[in-house]
Formats: structure tokens, C-alpha cells, sequence
């Protein structure tokens, strides 16, 4: 305990924390205010404080997942996480980071390693996140089952998750400039709904592609449902096997999946399918400072493969094939709110989540939504939307476009937000 207590005596210094130890002895940290009752936690295992205290984030995550930490009502995991991250300021994570430059830079090379992804590797790993229970995702993701940043345009206290991810795909659909009749590329294209939001909205065809069989098995039957087969076409490819020209590319949430190594392979490919006079538009989390590595637990357990780029990467990589950026906006915040819902969601959601999986499972999901709001809050993670061009006469001079379109598109969904099955369910009873 004695490494865990000297971590906590350095990283704690406002609120109160109590830890009991397996032994039942207590520790006490910071000075709160008396009348705030303290966040207590319970170490039930003798591994679990060294376990922690070695690098916290992946032994702290194991110890929740396993039983071995466990936080006394009125708190939980969430408030754990966002209260130790809370105190060393921005960016807040930078205490549970491995220490010492061995370690660091191990980490470094490990995550590097991880992030080569092969045809063969990209799909195994496209299917350990992404083809899981259908019914888990539907019990936490909004109505139309975005796994993205919500775009929370008002009060996120009042805004409803699902008001907030379709003011999210008007955005983005606003900042592809989409004219009639043209032919459009949906890369990595999730459970369907953006490509079929743009079908819906524009006279266009959409060709949504992605790596898990369940999700395009479910967009096309989604697209069936919609009347709309004519016009959107979903398919199980790799995008780097993806042929053919396209007006507009869109690719919301992908380059966290493709991996450093693959950039200049993503931008070769992407800029050999778009029409000389087309756009792409690219939506991912991002990093607002230097680039940085994949902590080993989301590697583990959440995103194998995956990794949050730097601004710099994402601009320094796609100049080199043909691209010039003409847009780039920093989406702050929004995603701590989506992720906030998420786990709420989720909690809500215990029973049957435990029943599909089991405690270890429910366990681990809700650490990874806690941690990832913690980064996007109090850490220097971002979102990022970049529009890229080949020729800069494709978009129009001013910036107008994007909010008038997406002013249009808004309006024309007014009374089209959907309700949340579940809130209805729950209504009823």
C-alpha cells in the first residue's frame, strides 16, 4: 500500500478521498470541504494497490473491472475517475500516465506496434469493437445508434441526445457541399445513419463500407426498412479495396482505427477515389497538443489498433498526397457531454448488460466511458473536422455555407427528432 499511498499523498489535493485498504485499514487524502462527504473507496484484494499504483491507468482499470476496487455510494467510477483527473489541472490524465522515461517510452514502442493495421488484423480488431450484442449498443448510443461526438448546439442539461447527434449530421453533411445527383463514399460508416441521413436529405447515392458483418448486416436492413436500397448500398469492404471515382468522401470516426503507419496509405487511396473537384470531409477525436500513444488499457480492452491523432499528423500526412486542408474546426467539450449520456445510459442499463455479458464486462465498459470523458473534460482531447479539397475552387469562399446549410437541414428535421426507446419504455411503465 505504501506506493499507492505516496502516489495519492502527491496527486490529491482538493476534496477528500478515503481508501480501505484489503486489510481493512483506512488512508485519508486531501482536505475537503467538511460538508461534502468524502469519496470512499474499498481495495478488496492485497494486488490491488500495487496493481494501481505501478501505472495507474491500466491497474486501476483491471482492479475496477476485477472487483478489486470498488466505490462506496453515494459515488461511483465516474466520479472517482473525474476527481482524481481533476486535480493536477490540464490536461488532467498526465498523473496516471507510465512513469519514468523506460516505461514511457516502452509504452511508446508497444503502442506503435499495436497500431499496424493489416487488412486481416483491421477487421479482427473492427470486429471486437464493433460486433458486440446489438442490443448493448441500442441501450446506450442514441435512437440512430451515432458512435461519435453529439454536437451540442444549446444547453447540453436540456438538449436530448438524440436532438444533439442530428444536429450533428447536419453539420457534417453541411460541410461536404453536396449538389444533386452525385455519388458519395461513407467510409467506415457504422450503423448506417449518416449515410442514410444524406439519402434522405439530398439527391444523391451513398456507399457506406465497413469492417463488422453485424453492422452492415444492420444497415442494410435498415435501408430496406427506409425504402431506400435504391439509393444507398452498404458493404463489407476495407476501404483501401474500395474502386472507383466519388464526388464527396465522408469519414466520421475512422482515422482513430487506421493507424499512423496507414496514413499515407489512407490518403493515396482516399485522393485516388475523389473526382478532382470533389470533397472529403473527416470527423475524428484528436489530441490538442503534440502527438502522443494509446494508453495500454484501452489497447487491451476498448480500441486494439487504434489511436487519437495530432492536428499536426493529420495535416503533415495528407499535404503529401495532393490534399490541401481549407477547413479545420476544434470541437471542444462536446464529446465529454455525449460520453456523460452514454454512461447514464448505461447505468441505467445494469441488469441486462450483466445479463448479455457479465459484471466484469459491465464492469469495463463503464470505466472506458468514465476515462473517455475524463480525457475529453479534463484532459487535451478534442474533436476534429477537417475538409479537404484537391482543387480549392470545390467550396465557396466564406464559411456561410456551412451554417446556412446546416440551418436548412435543421429545420426541415424540426419535428423529426426521434425519442429514445427506451425513455418511452420507461414512460409506460
Amino acid at each position: 500500500m505504501w506506493l499507492l499511498d505516496k502516489f495519492l499523498k502527491s496527486a490529491v489535493k482538493h476534496g477528500r478521498l478515503i481508501v480501505t485498504d484489503h486489510d481493512g485499514k483506512n488512508y485519508e487524502y486531501g482536505t475537503g470541504d467538511a460538508g461534502e462527504p468524502p469519496i470512499h473507496i474499498r481495495l478488496t484484494n492485497k494486488k490491488a494497490a500495487n496493481h494501481i499504483a505501478r501505472y495507474p491507468q491500466m491497474g486501476a482499470g483491471e482492479a475496477f473491472m476485477w472487483g478489486w476496487l470498488l466505490v462506496e455510494e453515494p459515488y461511483d467510477i465516474r466520479d472517482l475517475i473525474l476527481f482524481v483527473t481533476q486535480q493536477a489541472g490540464r490536461p488532467g490524465d498526465q498523473r496516471l500516465k507510465p512513469k519514468g522515461a523506460l516505461r514511457r517510452n516502452a509504452q511508446r514502442l508497444l503502442a506503435k506496434a499495436d497500431s499496424i493495421n493489416l487488412r486481416g488484423k483491421a477487421k479482427k480488431n473492427a470486429e471486437h469493437t464493433y460486433n458486440l450484442t446489438r442490443e448493448l449498443y441500442e441501450r446506450f448510443l442514441d435512437e440512430d445508434r451515432q458512435y461519435t461526438m453529439a454536437y451540442y448546439r444549446e444547453d447540453p442539461a436540456t438538449t436530448s441526445l438524440e436532438k444533439a447527434q442530428l444536429d450533428k449530421k447536419a453539420h457534417l453533411a453541411a460541410k461536404l457541399n453536396i449538389k444533386p445527383g452525385q455519388r458519395i463514399l461513407d467510409i467506415g460508416c457504422g450503423w448506417g445513419g449518416f449515410a442514410l441521413y444524406l439519402a434522405r436529405h439530398y439527391d444523391v447515392e451513398v456507399h457506406g463500407v465497413a469492417l463488422a458483418p453485424d453492422q452492415i448486416s444492420f444497415c442494410k436492413e435498415r435501408a430496406e426498412e427506409a425504402g431506400l436500397t435504391d439509393r444507398v448500398k452498404f458493404s463489407l469492404t476495407d476501404y483501401r479495396d474500395v474502386q472507383g471515382q466519388f464526388d464527396r468522401i465522408s469519414s466520421v470516426g475512422l482515422l482513430e482505427h487506421v493507424g499512423t503507419p496507414h496514413y499515407p496509405q489512407f490518403y493515396e487511396h482516399t485522393n485516388r477515389l475523389l473526382k478532382p473537384d470533389g470533397v472529403m470531409m473527416s470527423h475524428c477525436c484528436g489530441r490538442a497538443g503534440p502527438p502522443g500513444f494509446t494508453d495500454a488499457w484501452t489497447r487491451t480492452y476498448i480500441f486494439p489498433g487504434g489511436y487519437i491523432p495530432a492536428l499536426s499528423e493529420l495535416v503533415s500526412q495528407s499535404e503529401q498526397f495532393g490534399w490541401q486542408v481549407m477547413d479545420v474546426e476544434a470541437m471542444r467539450f462536446h464529446y465529454s457531454h455525449t460520453l456523460e449520456e452514454w454512461y447514464n445510459r448505461t447505468v441505467q442499463h445494469r441488469a441486462e448488460i450483466v445479463d448479455m455479458y457479465d459484471e466484469t464486462f459491465y464492469r469495463m465498459w463503464l470505466y472506458y466511458l468514465a476515462g473517455a470523458e475524463r480525457s475529453f473534460r479534463h484532459g487535451d482531447m478534442v474533436n476534429w473536422q477537417l475538409i479537404y479539397v484537391k482543387d480549392r475552387s470545390a467550396i465557396p469562399m466564406t464559411r456561410e455555407w456551412i451554417m446556412e446549410e446546416s440551418a436548412r437541414l435543421r429545420a426541415a428535421d424540426e419535428d423529426k427528432v426521434p425519442e429514445w426507446r427506451f425513455a418511452q419504455r420507461e414512460a409506460a411503465e
